[in-house]
């Protein structure tokens, strides 16, 4: 019980997400296909809480000045930036970000894009659970291929 909580927390933080929480599932004995489905499954409710937390905090901060100017000076410009790139690759550009199992690429981050672009909430949400799913299954691949090979050179 004790490695299933710690799988959801390791799959629950931003720093970790899916590449700290399933080789630690693994790791620990858990089996791939529960370990696959608990951490995938609790990262993909990280989308909608991040919109939510987001959306909520800017309601309460946008009446600040101080945040306004800021917001609409660097939040405002990044959009008219990559708003080419946006309709060019769109949610399937989301998709693939979220999906590349490195630093800085996963739900949170593509949570706070989409939230910034101003994207959809409902595809994008849709848009994260896929890149999760997807980096998921990366992680696991590689995850069981590092521990096999370990305990070849092991042995």
């Amino acid at each position: 019980m004790q490695i299933i909580l710690y799988s959801i927390l390791l799959s629950l933080l931003p720093i970790s997400e899916l590449r700290g929480a399933i080789p630690y599932a693994l790791s620990q004995g858990m089996p791939i296909v529960p370990a696959y489905l608990i951490c995938v499954g609790t990262n993909i409710l990280v989308g909608p809480l991040v919109f939510l937390f987001l959306s909520t905090l800017h309601r309460i901060f946008y009446f600040l000045r101080f945040y306004r100017v800021i917001f609409d000076k660097i939040v405002k410009r990044s959009r008219k930036r990559i708003e080419e790139k946006i309709n060019r690759f769109g949610y399937w550009g989301l998709v693939i970000f979220v999906a590349i199992p490195l630093p800085i690429t996963g739900a949170y981050t593509g949570a706070l894009g989409a939230w910034v672009l101003a994207m959809k909430k409902r595809k994008s949400f849709t848009a994260i659970a896929a890149g999760v799913i997807i980096a998921g299954f990366i992680v696991t691949l590689v995850s069981v291929l590092g521990i096999k090979a370990l305990n070849i050179f092991l042995k």
